[in-house]
């Protein structure tokens, strides 16, 4: 949907359109209540991914959406866990979709490259057909370092059918790794993903110059240095355990 600007200046984004309609170009008419609240969810994914999750409250984003109504994020939304769930799930669909597509082109394959296509590509793929600027991605950045917040978008990952399927296809082609070892390169892989798509949806909002001219060849650089991370050579650490061993 696009974003309109809000009344509230500390808030305001040159980068916000004024206009709001369906997200995807949806012919549809939306109900009043319908539409206040995309207006809403594009206003408070503006702000945060601008702004921070601290520093944004549901008055200031009811304000910047133009409601006169300042309770209206508690009325329509909730808590502001209930918002940031909102949120999240409202791109997962589109994202859960193309991860299934490239699962059935991908079958059992015993390449990792294709495994790690999986994890990166459906997000790219979905912040490239929203067009530009968006805020995903630098809202996804910021739930991700919210020491209260970030467990909703990691059940909400992890409820995921394909995403399972993904980590599963990537494990079974990995080699024998320590488990610390494994822990600590999901955990760099997964930091990867969410930071350098927030890096360049924000040199994209700011028209800043970027490594890579489309979100595909992003992609591409992405999984590179990703499937280099899991196959790259291990120091010898004495006393470590294999992936395949319990904790």
């Amino acid at each position: 949907m696009r974003r309109p600007e809000g009344s509230d200046p500390a808030f305001a984004s040159s980068n916000a359109p004024d206009v709001p309609g369906g997200r995807g170009g949806s012919s549809v008419r939306l109900t009043r209540k319908q539409a206040t609240q995309e207006l809403i969810l594009d206003t408070a994914e503006r702000l945060f991914a601008e702004h921070g999750m601290f520093a944004v409250s549901n008055r200031q984003i009811g304000e910047a959406a133009g409601q006169g109504n300042t309770a209206v994020v508690g009325y329509h939304f909730g808590s502001k866990a209930d918002l940031v769930r909102a949120l999240v799930r409202r791109h997962t669909a589109e994202v859960e979709r193309g991860r299934e597509a490239m699962l059935a082109e991908v079958g059992g394959s015993a390449e990792v490259r294709d495994w790690v296509a999986c994890l990166v590509r459906p997000t790219t793929d979905h912040l490239a057909a929203l067009g530009t600027p968006t805020w995903f991605a630098r809202f996804g950045a910021q739930v991700m370092t919210d020491p209260g917040l970030r467990e909703i978008m990691v059940s909400e990952s992890l409820a995921s059918p394909s995403l399972q399927q993904t980590l599963d296809g990537l494990n079974r082609c990995l080699p024998s790794l320590p488990l610390d070892v494994h822990l600590e390169r999901g955990d760099i892989g997964r930091h990867l993903i969410v930071h350098m798509c927030a890096e360049r949806e924000r040199a994209l909002a700011r028209d800043a110059p970027t490594p890579r001219a489309t979100w595909q060849e992003a992609a591409s650089g992405l999984i590179d240095a990703l499937v280099g991370m899991w196959l790259a050579p291990v120091s010898p650490v004495e006393g470590s355990r294999t992936a395949e061993e319990p904790a």
